[in-house]
């Protein structure tokens, strides 16, 4: 196949923008160049934010419903051509195509949620809230916002922002990753023929110099990002400085304890999909498996045949259960940790390094991996890892395992395997962590509900989708009012009270 260009959307338009700079785009099972991505420049960020704050402008005035059948349209599209979507995603991401075919899904229940909005944009009002006046409240648009995404999910994290902030009445900037770019054309693409004006959707395609340009200029005034914690502190720091709203959500270490009492066939089957899912390379992996009291050497013992017997493969390939992971230096990162655990100690049930795939042996691809033994100091442990290795942390008791993952400087998911309710109740109730799961390894909400961490795993006040997304973008506006009688009362000067 013949290498082919992705480059921006700008008013309504595919555009090849300045076209000054050039990047490779790799498919990560075989490790060659398939494409060339045009890298934005500041002019083309002018050029998209002018378009947008001229759209934003009547879209902002356009009623909520009229907006939620534009979103309607778009998710019919998105229904009927899903399979096409993940292809993109499978050539570009390496992921495989169930994988590919559950995040589009996953992306759709957003959409679902906004053509709520409506509903969603109803404010509150009272009546006689004093002697002849009434109070109200009302949600409108912020103008124009911005949304930095990650390479793992090039389908699913910006439909976590661009419905909803169109919903809201926002013009939407996308800026996707450079790793698997050509998702947010075809999303483009497809809002335009669902009726999306012209301007209210736009990508700019780019890398840290575009992403600074964003936060920099003055046109946007908020700015949505999920990725690694040093980039998300960055983007907040640096978005919050010139007044913008920012959401910013960053890395994690996700643990899961298993109890003794658990179900020990459910939590390995759990741990199967939740660590060697999509490579690994998910904000919810769970990357570190606590094994409490006697339960290590069953959890160890049942969980190494399984992961030796892998299917891992390029995304198409019937059966396979595993791709590549996104890049030749992510290959090499994932690997160099493997070796940093086995020097400092750890024990090396299964080692994924070094593995070749029939036919794509110039694939970026790590075999799935356990590292028995892990401590709290190995960089293993320390590091986001973001490839198919999993942690075993032995600890005696819950009290240590509760200790063991509030030490830790992420807090975005954590689950806990265990017949015992009580016990499944505490931990609930006490953990330091944004979400949880009870018998459940990835405790991901649904659209309806909201996703964040707590700590390190997010900067900013806002979670991600859901309810906290409406009120991300959108201001909120309270309104007093009273109509007077014709009777003279003359000024008055003290403060006013409702009585």
């Amino acid at each position: 196949m013949s290498a082919y260009e992705v480059g921006h959307w700008i008013h309504g338009a595919a555009t090849r923008g300045s076209g000054e700079r050039q990047q490779d785009i790799y498919n990560p099972a075989t490790g060659a160049v398939q494409g060339r991505l045009l890298l934005g420049s500041a002019a083309d960020l002018d050029a998209a934010v002018a378009a947008a704050t001229l759209a934003a402008k009547s879209w902002g005035q356009t009623p909520p419903l009229a907006r939620a059948r534009v979103l309607f349209k778009f998710l019919t599209l998105l229904q009927e051509r899903r399979e096409q979507l993940a292809e993109a995603l499978v050539r570009e991401h390496g992921k495989t195509l169930p994988d590919a075919l559950g995040e589009v899904a996953r992306g759709i229940e957003v959409v679902e949620f906004a053509t709520a909005m409506p509903q969603l944009l109803k404010g509150e009002y009272t009546e006689q809230i004093a002697r002849g006046m009434d109070a109200w409240s009302m949600r409108q648009p912020l103008g124009v916002v911005a949304g930095i995404t990650p390479f793992n999910f090039p389908a699913m994290v910006p439909m976590w922002m661009y419905p909803i902030a169109i919903g809201c009445g926002n013009a939407f900037i996308l800026k996707p990753s450079e790793r698997d770019p050509s998702a947010s054309l075809l999303m483009a693409q497809w809002l335009k023929e669902a009726g999306l004006p012209d301007g209210i959707f736009s990508v700019i395609q780019g890398d840290k110099d575009i992403v600074d340009a964003i936060l920099a200029h003055p046109g946007i005034a908020a700015v949505s990002f999920v990725g690694s914690t040093p980039v998300a502190e960055h983007i907040y720091k640096v978005g919050t400085a010139h007044g913008k709203r920012v959401q910013a959500l960053g890395g994690a270490k996700n643990h899961m304890v298993v109890m003794p009492d658990a179900d020990l066939d459910g939590a390995v089957d759990a741990l199967m999909g939740a660590a060697y899912g999509s490579a690994g390379e998910r904000c919810m992996a769970i990357s570190v498996a606590v094994a409490v009291g006697d339960v290590g050497d069953r959890l160890v013992a049942a969980l190494a045949p399984k992961v030796k017997a892998l299917k891992i493969g390029e995304g198409h390939q019937p059966g396979a259960e595993m791709g590549p992971l996104i890049t030749r230096a992510s290959q090499q990162r994932v690997e160099r940790l493997i070796g940093e655990g086995i020097e400092a100690g750890a024990k090396a049930v299964v080692d994924g390094r070094g593995l070749r795939v029939p036919g794509h042996e110039d694939g970026f691809f790590v075999g799935g991996t356990i590292l028995d033994g892990v401590g709290a100091g190995m960089s293993c442990y320390t590091e986001e890892i973001f490839g198919p290795v999993l942690c075993v942390v032995r600890v005696p008791d819950l009290a240590a395992a509760i200790a063991l993952i509030e030490a830790n400087e992420y807090a975005n998911g954590v689950a806990i395997f265990t017949r015992d309710g009580h016990v499944a109740r505490e931990f609930v109730h006490h953990i330091q962590v944004g979400m949880v799961g009870v018998n459940v390894p990835l405790p991901v909400p649904m659209a309806f509900n909201s996703f964040g961490g707590w700590k390190r795993s997010l900067f900013g006040d806002h979670h991600a989708y859901g309810p906290e997304a409406v009120r991300f973008y959108t201001k909120h506006k309270a309104v007093m009012q009273r109509w007077p009688d014709s009777t003279p009362k003359g000024p008055q000067f003290a403060f006013p009270q409702n009585a």
